[in-house]
């Protein structure tokens, strides 16, 4: 069996840590928050969070529910397309959305 190196085309699909970072960053900028803002919220370094949002970064499971609790939006809003209505209102409004809890290392280097 033959195959013609001219058919295949490769995906050009956003990997999936592309297109998640991609979705933080919408919500992030939808609440109105930078990335010190949301960095500070899940106790990250700013430049961690950079990392995800540009896909150079794997988060942990743990990291998306500190993302999703500092954002104010549930973890599978995280991975739908299209920010809806009302989200990052809370940041908008002048009010910080709840602090996550303590948690262990997610990225921090001391």
């Amino acid at each position: 069996m033959h195959f013609l190196h001219s058919a295949w085309v490769p995906s050009r699909a956003l990997s999936p840590q592309k297109t998640f970072g991609a979705r933080v960053r919408e919500l992030r900028q939808a609440a109105g928050m930078t990335q010190d803002d949301l960095a500070e919220h899940c106790g990250l370094f700013r430049t961690y969070l950079s990392r995800i949002e540009n896909g150079q970064a794997n988060p942990t499971l743990t990291m998306i529910h500190a993302l999703a609790g500092s954002l104010g939006v549930p973890v599978p809003l995280l991975f739908q397309a299209g920010a809806p209505d009302g989200v990052g209102a809370s940041a908008r409004s002048g009010r910080s959305p709840p602090r996550a809890a303590p948690r262990p290392s997610r990225g921090r280097v001391r």
